[in-house]
């Protein structure tokens, strides 16, 4: 199968890519390489991806959409999935233009160009912030998500609503993927994990808000990338629902499935094992709520089970070590 990736410089594209690469599919990727943080690290995750013949990447912007088109014919691409996004909840606070240009702008433009290139299934990656302020737990995909709290849900939730339109008018069989607090090797160096874990290697305090009274859903990235290949495999069906707890739209071929752990690990327990992992005991600034943050996420996994027979299960303890030892290795920490 040809598989379209946007972000496959990211932390989670990066993954999937090599995932399907290796199981011998081609992949063409995108990427617009932004200074968001460290472009070391997105170039040293496309490294791995280059040696694979099968493998192609461009440099373009998601808002480009000449550029955008101009991939999408050369390479033909029989899925398409949607990965590249401005990320960050708490940099949507100091730059929501930014969120409104890829995740509204760009996220259109790949849309629109699966429909016009008529790809057998569109997977667009979305988030659990789309639940915004949900109370009621575990977040089920049947659940209203009217009230987001920040611009990045904000933008997502809108890729969401524009995705279903298009799978409605153009029949485009579409599934969109709410991820639950995605950490492991290569990850992002603007979250916490990987904040916690850099501050504990330099001898300096961490800083953990509402005082570390809160609990996430942990998911480890080959859980989670494991989980896309399997759906990538089980494209909606207009009026075929697989249970009477499926999300599947009643006007079109499009789906939302949560990927999570469907397990929430309170915030104190996982810098535990970071401490563990790293050998130190953190010296913690306790902090008030930050703007826009939730005290609690927790993934309902059934519809993801019930489609694909797979269900996240990697430990914190097993995750939380194979990261801090990938840190320990590419930034030669503690030596």
């Amino acid at each position: 199968m040809k598989t379209l990736i946007t972000g496959t410089a990211g932390f989670i594209g990066q993954n999937l890519a090599l995932r399907l690469l290796r199981d011998g599919h081609d992949v063409c990727g995108i990427d617009s390489i932004t200074p968001y943080y460290d472009v070391s690290l997105k170039h040293d995750r496309l490294a791995q991806l280059t040696p694979f013949e099968s493998f192609t990447t461009h440099q373009i912007a998601l808002e480009d959409f000449d550029a955008m088109s101009a991939v999408f014919a050369d390479f033909k691409p029989d899925r398409v999935v949607h990965l590249a996004a401005q990320a960050g909840v708490r940099y949507s606070l100091e730059n929501p233009r930014a969120y409104v240009d890829t995740n509204v702008t760009g996220s259109f433009n790949v849309i629109e160009l699966s429909r016009e290139h008529a790809v057998e299934h569109l997977v667009l990656a979305s988030t659990s912030s789309a639940y915004g302020a949900n109370d009621q737990y575990p977040f089920v995909e049947t659940d209203k998500a009217s009230f987001p709290l920040t611009i990045y849900a904000a933008t997502k939730q809108a890729s969401e609503l524009i995705a279903h339109s298009h799978s409605h008018l153009h029949n485009l069989p579409t599934t969109v993927l709410r991820f639950f607090t995605v950490y492991g090797p290569w990850g992002r160096p603007d979250m916490a994990f990987f904040l916690f874990t850099k501050a504990m290697f330099e001898g300096r305090p961490i800083k953990v808000f509402n005082e570390g009274r809160m609990a996430r859903d942990f998911t480890y990235v080959d859980d989670l990338t494991r989980s896309i290949e399997l759906l990538l495999d089980c494209a909606p069906v207009r009026g075929a629902p697989v249970s009477d707890r499926d999300s599947l739209s009643p006007v079109a071929p499009y789906r939302l499935v949560n990927i999570g752990n469907a397990d929430p690990v309170p915030l104190m327990d996982f810098i535990a094992e970071i401490e563990r992992a790293v050998g130190v005991t953190a010296e913690k600034e306790l902090l008030p709520m930050q703007p826009g943050d939730v005290t609690k996420t927790y993934a309902d996994s059934d519809l993801l089970e019930v489609l694909t027979g797979y269900r996240p299960s990697t430990s914190v303890r097993d995750g939380v070590q194979a990261f801090v030892d990938w840190y320990r290795d590419y930034y030669q920490a503690g030596t």
